[in-house]
């Protein structure tokens, strides 16, 4: 089981910027994909982005596509998801996931095994 914990989430107006982190379990970044998920009150989770473990490659959710950035820092175990522009809409808690090392651009949950506890965020003004 890999352990994940997120930070960075906050309130942030909008068109503003937040950089959320996913602390993996020692490791994990070399043989999982992580992926970036949320959930808004009342909807279902959905994936945001994934960065798959053999080649760093990227996938997005079209409805954040040229706003959000993922990236890893492998020696930190560390993957990152950068947010700009971001729209009321994007409220939500975020979460991290491991899963299938090489990531569909489905996004879908069911490829994800271990989660992380999430992270708010909010934008409002």
């Amino acid at each position: 089981q890999v352990q994940l914990v997120e930070s960075g989430g906050g309130l942030v107006q909008p068109g503003g910027s937040l950089r959320l982190s996913c602390a993996a379990s020692e490791f994990a970044l070399k043989y999982y994909g992580i992926g970036w998920f949320r959930q808004a009150p009342g909807k279902e989770r959905e994936g945001v982005s994934c960065i798959s473990s053999s080649d760093g490659s990227a996938v997005y959710a079209d409805s954040v596509k040229g706003r959000f950035t993922i990236s890893r820092d492998v020696a930190k175990n560390t993957v990152y998801l950068q947010m700009e522009s971001l729209k009321p809409e994007d409220t939500a808690v975020y979460y991290c996931a491991a899963g299938i090392p090489y990531c569909s651009a489905a996004l879908k949950r069911k490829d994800f095994t271990s989660w992380g506890q999430g992270t708010q965020v909010t934008v409002s003004s």
